[in-house]
Parts: C-alpha cells; sequence; structure tokens
C-alpha cells in the first residue's frame, strides 16, 4: 500500500511539474524563427460553420479585412450541413472574396473541413471557427514561420474577450498550458494545437485526414509523420469570448477529452517511442498521464486512507488532502470564494479531472463525439 500511495503521488505531479522539468533539462532542438517570405503563397482560410447564422457576418467582415494580399488569400467556409440561414448568408459574400463548401453530409467538423481542403488551392491552409477573431497582422505572422523548413504546422495561442469586449487576465492554467507548449515546440514539437485557428502546410493537411480524430491533434500527428514539427507562436493570437454557461464549460472539457482519448485510440502506433522518439514520449507525457490524473488522485485517497495510522507522514498527507478537496468544494459552492486566486486554482484543477474522469468513463462505455456543435459563446 506504500508503493501504491508513493506510485500515486508520483503520477499526479508527474504530467504537470515533472515533464516540463526533464523538457526543460533536455538540450533545444530547434527554435523556429518568423522570416517573411520574399512573395507571399497563396493561402486558403478555412472557416468551420454549423448553424451559426447570428455570427457568420461578423466572421465574415473580420476575415475580410485580414492584411494579406487579396489575390493570395481564398476565404472558404466548411459548412457541416447547416439548416439554418448560414449558407445563404455566406452565398451573399461570393462577390467580396467569400465562397461556400457545403459538406454533403452531417458527419462533424473534421469531415466538413476535408470537403474544404479538398477544394482548396493554398499552400498554406489555415483554419479556424466562427467565435474565433482573428487580429488583422496574424496570418502574415503565422505565415512567415513556415519560412523554417522543419515547421510543418504552426498553433496560435489562446486569448480570452469578456462581454464588455475586453480581454480577461489569462488564468493560471492558461499560462501554464502556453508555457508547456513553448517547451514542446523546441523538442518534437506541439502535440496538439489550438483548435479554433491554427495552420499548416498543403502536404499535412492532405496526409491522413481523419474525420473521427480532432483536427488540432491529427495535424501535429501527421507534421511528426512526415519529419516537421508543430509549434506555438506567442505573437500569434486568436480572440474569442468566454463560455457564458459554465455547465456548457464543462460539457466542451468532457468533449474535448472523449474526442482526444478517440484519436489517441484510433492511432496508437503514436504511443511507440521506436517510431515517433521523443514526440511519443511528450503524447505519453502531456496526454496520457493527464487524462490518468483523476485516477492517481483517487488511488493517492484510498491508500492514504489506509495508511492512516502508519505515521505521520500519512496523517500530514490526509490532513492536506483534505485540505486541497475541501477547497474545491467551498469554490464550488460559491463564485465569491472563487475570487481568491488558490481556491480558483485548486476548484479548476479539481473540475478539470472531474471532467477528464467524466469523459473516461462515457468513453469506455461507447459514447463517441464526432458530430460537432459549437458551444454557445
Amino acid at each position: 500500500m506504500d508503493v501504491v500511495f508513493l506510485l500515486a503521488i508520483i503520477g499526479v505531479v508527474y504530467s504537470y511539474a515533472l515533464y516540463p522539468l526533464i523538457l526543460r533539462a533536455l538540450p533545444a532542438r530547434h527554435c523556429a524563427q518568423a522570416s517573411p517570405p520574399e512573395s507571399w503563397p497563396l493561402i486558403s482560410l478555412i472557416i468551420t460553420a454549423h448553424n451559426e447564422q447570428a455570427r457568420i457576418i461578423e466572421k465574415l467582415e473580420n476575415s475580410l479585412i485580414i492584411d494579406y494580399p487579396a489575390h493570395m488569400l481564398e476565404i472558404i467556409i466548411a459548412s457541416d450541413c447547416s439548416t439554418d440561414n448560414t449558407d445563404s448568408i455566406v452565398e451573399s459574400y461570393a462577390g467580396k472574396g467569400a465562397f461556400l463548401v457545403r459538406a454533403d453530409q452531417h458527419l462533424g467538423k473534421e469531415y466538413a473541413q476535408q470537403c474544404a481542403i479538398n477544394q482548396s488551392r493554398g499552400e498554406i491552409i489555415i483554419f479556424s471557427d466562427v467565435a474565433t477573431d482573428i487580429p488583422k497582422d496574424a496570418i502574415k505572422k503565422m505565415v512567415a514561420y513556415f519560412s523554417d523548413p522543419l515547421v510543418g504546422a504552426v498553433s496560435s495561442e489562446d486569448r480570452f474577450i469578456s462581454v464588455d469586449g475586453k480581454v480577461v487576465g489569462e488564468s493560471a492554467y492558461v499560462r501554464y498550458e502556453m508555457w508547456l507548449r513553448a517547451l514542446e515546440s523546441h523538442y518534437a514539437g506541439l502535440v496538439g494545437l489550438s483548435g479554433s485557428f491554427f495552420a499548416a502546410r498543403r502536404e499535412i493537411a492532405t496526409r491522413h485526414w481523419d474525420t473521427q480524430s480532432p483536427s488540432d491533434f491529427n495535424t501535429a500527428l501527421q507534421s511528426a509523420r512526415a519529419g516537421y514539427i508543430a509549434i506555438s507562436c506567442p505573437d500569434v493570437h486568436g480572440y474569442y469570448k468566454d463560455i457564458k454557461d459554465e455547465k456548457k464549460e464543462y460539457s466542451r472539457k468532457v468533449r474535448t477529452v472523449i474526442r482526444g482519448i478517440t484519436a489517441i485510440a484510433r492511432h496508437t502506433e503514436v504511443l511507440n517511442p521506436v517510431k515517433f522518439g521523443l514526440f511519443s514520449f511528450q503524447v505519453w507525457s502531456h496526454k496520457i498521464f493527464r487524462w490518468a490524473v483523476p485516477w492517481f488522485l483517487l488511488a493517492a485517497a484510498l491508500s492514504n486512507l489506509a495508511l492512516i495510522g502508519d505515521g505521520w507522514l500519512y496523517h500530514v498527507a490526509g490532513i492536506a488532502q483534505l485540505l486541497l478537496y475541501g477547497m474545491a468544494i467551498a469554490g464550488w459552492l460559491s463564485s465569491k470564494l472563487r475570487q481568491n486566486i488558490l481556491i480558483r486554482i485548486i476548484f479548476f484543477f479539481m473540475q478539470v479531472n472531474i471532467a477528464i474522469a467524466h469523459a473516461t468513463i462515457k468513453y469506455f462505455t461507447g459514447t463517441r463525439m464526432t458530430v460537432w456543435a459549437p458551444s454557445a459563446r
């Protein structure tokens, strides 16, 4: 039982702390440098939409003012069989430089993206969601990174907008994730991009596109498979509004994990370090061990309870766990208490792990998330 407790604690700490420390201890393999090309390549901006009549005009207007040579930018709205007025609104913009590709079946986001890829012409393909606001200079910044011959895909960094239109201060979790992405960019590349705004070379986007796996993970995987790296760019931002309903934010987390587990289950070869080397190590560390944390937490609590009479160390550990869960419950019961930074971090940590556990149970009892519905913001 002592061994179970020790391994459980190491398991909790590993993905969040030991893994990034190991990366930092390794010699950096690559540091991508942005370099504007002599001539800008043809770009396809693919925006996926499903029943987005309330927001599609704003997204189209945002896309049309992007600072990029107009004759080298095609804007494609990939409609996932929208049943509202989304398609007709997009068609009214045909004369302004945007055109519609409607999926022939309602099979989800990735299938709609594939339909658009098949009709695109760009050397670089950029993917975005309707809810994401792209700064005018972001495309040029993103494309400049592809001057590096080792870069296969480029991810933006997420920025949140409050209901009053102001940029929300980054949470500790977001800052941590962006720091971890920066570390991975210097080694075997990202194991997942920002799904709301990222870019890939055409040869990556047309290489084994998997309509059953999240495109942000599949793009990172295909980059590694083809000998490229996927990088995160701190100077390329995608802005989107916080989800208004906390229950929908929780559901989004569950959905995201189910899709992530599905992707790994469909591509188990990525877990083989003989084939993928350091990239495989990063997938194990960032994905598999992260998804195992709620079960490590459960094992730590149960083994600690069994060992409570075996010395002061287990008494201290037990009290620490009671404080941890007590603060999480306090944050859940009171939004006012969540204003305290420590309680907010602990509450968010526990919420994420409950969502992971929930998603894991749903996945192994048969739930899959292929058909996609955007979160209300």
